[in-house]
């Protein structure tokens, strides 16, 4: 039984392999967030940081929700590790703050709540910041958390600064 099947697969295999195109035909690339500038993003914030006297942790992910660079000063508060995590991870799948995503499921006193007060995984406290390339494509998230949710984010985006020109 199986020889009377296998020219039929071969055959299949065979036609598969001369006929499929490549994925990627038109030469378009992907911009991927390399672990230098995850890492240049928490020099960035560890320098800011230390400037303002912020005790922070910092978490870096791809815009798959994979974690490149994480950093915790020494001293900071061990609860904001759960939360820069969180943070990061709402941002880097998604192009949005986290502040954006507050706003939206909970801006203006909205009562109800939108939807998006209701997608699971989702954090709403400032200090998660999308990175986006120069030319816009989002390729991850760094999330801040250690002091008010503002200097989180000013934090976050003196992260971001750091690495401009890997963004380029």
């Amino acid at each position: 039984m199986l020889g009377r099947y296998f020219p039929v697969a071969l055959g299949f295999v065979i036609f598969t392999a001369t006929t499929a195109q490549p994925a990627n035909t038109q030469g378009e690339t992907r911009r991927i967030l390399t672990a230098s500038a995850a890492m240049k993003m928490v020099h960035g914030c560890l320098s800011k940081a230390a400037a303002e006297n912020w005790l922070m942790h910092i978490a870096i992910m791809d815009n798959h929700g994979n974690l490149k660079a994480y950093h915790r000063m020494d001293d900071a508060q061990l609860l904001s590790h759960d939360v820069a995590m969180a943070k990061a991870r709402s941002s880097s799948l998604s192009p949005r703050s986290t502040r954006q995503w507050g706003e939206m499921a909970f801006g203006n006193g909205r009562v109800p709540p939108t939807a998006a007060a209701f997608v699971p995984g989702l954090n709403y406290f400032e200090g998660g910041l999308p990175i986006m390339t120069a030319d816009g494509q989002h390729i991850g998230g760094i999330g801040v958390s250690g002091d008010t949710g503002a200097n989180d984010a000013i934090c976050a985006q003196a992260g971001i600064d750091a690495a401009a020109d890997d963004l380029k």
